[in-house]
């Protein structure tokens, strides 16, 4: 993989990580249309999605750094609360990535046809979440579970993680600004320890992953800042627009994916 094919693939990550389009199948499906080369594949996205990571922290740092700070404090309060919360979410997650990792891995080489089923699975999530009367509920432990289990579902390629979370805190009735503000911040502790762990394991280095030095700087930092563009706009969106015209886009791509497949 040259510096330039990782730096267009860290751009397709940044921008389409917050966006409710799926990163996983838009990653996938442009290594198939550009036919770049998968070698080092995990590693190599682990490494965008943690610049997406850092880019959320950046948008989000004075939420973070609230959320630190009265953690620190050792006593129950709205950010501790809030905390908790985001550690209730992160069960389902957990439990897929401690049992199910090769089996979620082994699904990336699945195809084209997977990942636009996946897309038009998304496309139907944003549909119904359009429709939801949004009752402007805060984030409460149930309701942080639901959207831990839509996260953990939309580890599947094509199926978007913002478009499954905030679709099914929006059906749970939860503000959308707030639902949205959960979504970014929930992803950031399982992300940030996958990343952790394949630097652990020596995953990152150029002569296991396969991918020059250069190569996965230009994709980190590609990744960063179209990440910090396509956060900041999704706040907005969220909260200013109907999300139907991303089902729209979903419901195109995925189908164009499938006729791909069968024609490929």
């Amino acid at each position: 993989m040259s510096w330039l094919e990782s730096l267009l693939l860290g751009i397709v990550q940044g921008l389409t990580e917050f966006l409710p389009v799926s990163s996983s199948g838009h990653l996938l499906m442009a290594k198939e249309f550009l036919g770049i080369d998968s070698a080092g594949g995990v590693a190599f996205e682990v490494l965008v999605h943690a610049a997406t990571v850092l880019s959320t922290l950046t948008v989000f740092r004075r939420d973070v750094a609230e959320l630190v700070a009265g953690v620190f404090k050792f006593r129950y309060n709205k950010e501790t609360d809030y905390v908790l919360k985001i550690a209730v979410s992160m069960i389902p997650v957990l439990i897929v990535g401690l049992f199910f990792k090769d089996e979620v891995e082994a699904l990336f080489g699945e195809g084209p046809a997977l990942v636009g089923s996946m897309l038009l699975l998304t496309a139907t999530l944003l549909l119904f979440s359009h429709f939801a009367k949004g009752e402007g509920k805060p984030v409460g432990y149930g309701t942080a579970f639901i959207v831990g289990i839509a996260q953990a579902c939309a580890v599947l390629p094509g199926l978007s993680r913002s478009g499954s979370t905030i679709s099914a805190g929006l059906l749970s009735g939860i503000d959308r600004s707030e639902i949205a503000r959960f979504s970014f911040l929930m992803v950031l502790v399982p992300i940030l320890g996958e990343a952790f762990l394949e630097l652990a394991g020596g995953e990152f280095s150029p002569s296991a992953s396969g991918i020059s030095l250069p190569a996965m700087t230009a994709g980190f930092v590609g990744a960063y800042l179209s990440g910090l563009f396509a956060c900041k706009l999704m706040i907005r969106l969220v909260v200013r627009i109907k999300l139907y015209w991303f089902s729209v886009y979903c419901a195109a791509a995925g189908t164009a994916t499938i006729v791909y497949s069968m024609c490929g």
